[in-house]
């Protein structure tokens, strides 16, 4: 659905993009994740034609996005709905006009009987059938993200944007809009590219993820297995180490995974090789609905070949520390 080829993007003399090359397939929903100011707020402007960049290629369904044919683009760009942060809801208007913008945009009628039942099909789609004419005033912050989803799918889009969409909303709240996104995506069929600096939004509805730093991409691949079993650059993105572990023994990271088997191997295998060890450290993390982690422990030294021998039978991928 979405191709860029070696995209590099500059503000003056500061290189935002430095040859961005990534896929998005269609109906998938993928995650750009990065710290602040990483590029990927600007990344996903350039694939709506928000912003020119400066070499390399962006495809979105097949055409080639060209700030230079302003026609061409914002008939592209009818494709491509977005939601932001902030919501960027018109304080004047109700709920219903609020979604119904992008119609009047384009010289549609909002108020017949189609334009209605579109509207208000949507609104009852992101569970708001009942604030029809409520204010942004008298909205929570995760109803006025539901009502700026709405709005971006007012115009059938194959594609929607998200940058930073649940940013400003609390964890429960956040739950919520992600669940509603992944409803959208399962039964309207739109592809979804969630721009996000937040860990938990891309564990929880990304098929597959991008990681940004400092304008390229660092890795890429399922969440789990970048989160699970990183590699040294998105382990320092993420910070995230096993300290404290012990001097004496040996150290073995255990990484539990959609291959690996679904028996109880720890306990198998203390009670089968007749050992004893220390459990050091573990993280256990919900993946779209599916439970992956790490687990380190400490053997003897006299027990590692047999310990990785029974966890390789197993299928349990392991690493000595």
């Amino acid at each position: 659905m979405i191709v860029l080829n070696d995209v590099k993007k500059n503000f003056g003399e500061l290189e935002v993009l430095k040859g961005i090359s990534i896929e998005i397939r269609d109906h998938e929903i993928y995650g750009i994740i990065g710290q602040s100011g990483a590029g990927k707020s600007t990344l996903l402007r350039c694939i709506n034609g928000l912003e020119s960049y400066q070499s390399g290629s962006i495809t979105v369904d097949g055409e080639k996005i060209d700030i230079s044919n302003p026609k061409k683009l914002r008939l592209q760009q009818k494709n491509m709905g977005m939601i932001f942060q902030n919501f960027n809801l018109l304080t004047r208007l109700d709920v219903y006009d609020n979604v119904a913008l992008p119609l009047k945009f384009w010289g549609m009628k909002t108020k017949t009987a189609q334009a209605r039942e579109k509207i208000n099909g949507l609104l009852k789609l992101v569970g708001l059938e009942d604030k029809v004419h409520a204010r942004p005033a008298e909205l929570s912050g995760g109803q006025k993200q539901r009502v700026a989803i709405a709005r971006a799918l007012v115009l059938d889009p194959k594609i929607l944007l998200c940058d930073e969409a649940t940013s400003a909303l609390d964890p429960g709240i956040t739950r919520e809009i992600l669940a509603l996104l992944q409803k959208i995506n399962r039964e309207m069929g739109i592809t979804i590219i969630v721009v996000t600096h937040q860990m938990e939004v891309v564990k929880q509805i990304c098929e597959r993820v991008a990681f940004i730093k400092d304008g390229t991409v660092i890795a890429e691949g399922k969440p789990e297995d970048l989160f699970v079993r990183p590699s040294k650059e998105v382990k320092a993105f993420l910070q995230e180490e096993s300290d404290h572990l012990p001097s004496e023994g040996v150290n073995i990271q255990l990484f539990f995974t959609e291959e690996s088997s679904d028996e109880p191997v720890i306990t198998m295998m203390a009670r089968e090789l007749g050992i004893d060890f220390s459990i050091c450290w573990g993280k256990l993390e919900d993946f779209r609905s599916n439970v992956f982690g790490s687990l380190v422990i400490n053997i003897r030294n006299e027990d590692q070949e047999r310990v990785l021998s029974y966890l390789k039978d197993k299928k349990v991928i392991a690493e000595v520390l």
